[in-house]
C-alpha cells in the first residue's frame, strides 16, 4: 500500500510539473496584448530595423514563427506567403517572418525567389527573446543539422506559430502547428481569411 501511494505521488508530482511546464510555454492567445519589438530584418537581400509598433500604424501585422530558413516546411510557408502577398496588402496587412535565423542567412533567404522571393521581410530573432515574449518554446540546435543546401544549421529552432494582431496591438489569433495540427500551409490560408474579415469589418 506503501508503495502504491509513493507511485501515485510521485506520478501526481510528474504530472504537475508537466502541466506547469506546457503552460509556461504556452503561446499568448486572442486577445492578449502583442509584446512590442524591433528587430534586424531582411526584405529582399537588405537588412533593415523592423519595428512592430510602426507596421501597427498601417494596420493589421501577421507574425509568423518558423524554425529555420532552408528546411522543408519553412520553405513552403515563406513561398505560400509570397504568393499571396498581394492578397494580404488587399487587406492592409503587413507581414513578418521570425526565426532564429542569422541576418547573413535571412538576407539570402529573403531574396531567393523559391522563398520568400523579395515579397516580405524575415527578422532574425537570433537570441530567442522575442520567441520568449510571446511565450513559444524553442530547442536548441541540434549537432549535425543541416538545411536543404547542405549548410550547418548553427542556431535554435522556434516552434511554428503563427499570431495575427490587430492594429490595436491586440492578438485576434494564434495558430500553432503543434496545438491546431496545421500544416505550414495552413497558417497562411488561416491568417489570410483572418485579415480579409478584419478589413470588412468583422470579427474572425
Amino acid at each position: 500500500m506503501k508503495k502504491y501511494l509513493a507511485a501515485s505521488i510521485a506520478a501526481g508530482v510528474i504530472a504537475t510539473s508537466l502541466i506547469f511546464a506546457t503552460s509556461a510555454f504556452a503561446a499568448l492567445s486572442t486577445g492578449a496584448q502583442a509584446p512590442d519589438f524591433t528587430a534586424q530584418a531582411s526584405l529582399a537581400g537588405k537588412d533593415f530595423t523592423f519595428s512592430l509598433k510602426e507596421a501597427l500604424k498601417k494596420g493589421p501585422v501577421v507574425v509568423y514563427f518558423y524554425p529555420s530558413a532552408y528546411t522543408g516546411g519553412c520553405d513552403i510557408e515563406a513561398h505560400t506567403f509570397a504568393s499571396q502577398k498581394g492578397k494580404f496588402d488587399a487587406a492592409g496587412a503587413t507581414i513578418i517572418g521570425v526565426s532564429e535565423d542569422s541576418i547573413k542567412r535571412l538576407n539570402t533567404f529573403s531574396s531567393d525567389p523559391n522563398y520568400c522571393a523579395g515579397k516580405f521581410p524575415v527578422a532574425s530573432d537570433a537570441d530567442g527573446s522575442i520567441a520568449s515574449s510571446f511565450n513559444l518554446k524553442t530547442e536548441g540546435a541540434q549537432a549535425g543539422a543541416k538545411d536543404v543546401r547542405g549548410v550547418a544549421i548553427d542556431h535554435g529552432f522556434i516552434e511554428r506559430t503563427t499570431f495575427v494582431i490587430g492594429a490595436d496591438g491586440k492578438i485576434v489569433a494564434t495558430l500553432s502547428s503543434e496545438a491546431d495540427h496545421l500544416h505550414p500551409e495552413d497558417h497562411v490560408k488561416k491568417s489570410l481569411a483572418i485579415v480579409q474579415q478584419l478589413k470588412t469589418g468583422k470579427a474572425p
